[in-house]
């Protein structure tokens, strides 16, 4: 991303010097017109006439250098944002992995997220817990007790599941699905800090 914004603001910066160039030349075609007309004339307001023509070739070329100029401050903007995103990701995945390797280590530590997605899911009269595989067999005494305090009358069932990724969980009700992933979790923060922005 970065080279290609420096590609694209050396492309610009290319364009205006090329700009400034050809208002040099013509300036000088201009000047030279204007002294033989001047010569013409008896060499009378030659000066007059000189910066008359480079105020207009000026006022022409304003509007191609203050849109080039804006085009520079975008593609500096657009960079910025970029990195923000970029590096909002990257944080994200780093939170992720260092919360999975706790949890790896604690099974147990999870245990107020699963309390927090019941809850969420507790007015379904069913739901399906998926775990993964590890988790299932940690924690399955600890979540079977949670669901019988939050959700009583719910009829839940509690399953492995190798899709659902270490330290994570998904819940399944008959209004939709609740997803306490890490990565889901990071997406979702990650989005949100970004469209705050």
């Amino acid at each position: 991303m970065a080279e290609r914004a420096k590609r694209y603001l050396d492309e610009v910066r290319r364009q205006a010097t090329q700009i400034v160039t050809e208002a040099k030349r013509e300036a000088e075609t201009i000047k030279v017109k204007a002294e033989e007309e001047g010569k013409r004339k008896g060499f009378q307001n030659t000066e007059q006439i000189i910066r008359q023509e480079l105020e207009k070739k000026l006022t022409s070329l304003m509007p191609a250098l203050k849109a080039a100029v804006n085009q520079i401050s975008e593609a500096r903007h657009d960079l910025l944002r970029e990195w923000e995103r970029n590096l909002l990701a990257l944080a994200a995945a780093i939170a992720a992995r260092m919360a999975r390797q706790t949890m790896e280590k604690t099974p147990e530590v999870m245990l107020p997220l699963m309390r927090e997605a019941i809850q969420l899911a507790a007015a379904s009269p069913t739901m399906r817990i998926r775990l993964n595989p590890a988790d299932w067999e940690a924690l399955k005494p600890q979540i079977e007790r949670l669901v019988r305090e939050l959700a009583p009358v719910a009829q839940a069932e509690i399953t492995a599941d190798a899709s659902i990724s270490r330290g994570g969980c998904r819940v399944e009700t008959q209004f939709g699905v609740i997803d306490e992933q890490l990565e889901v979790q990071a997406k979702r923060i990650v989005e949100e800090l970004a469209g705050h922005k």
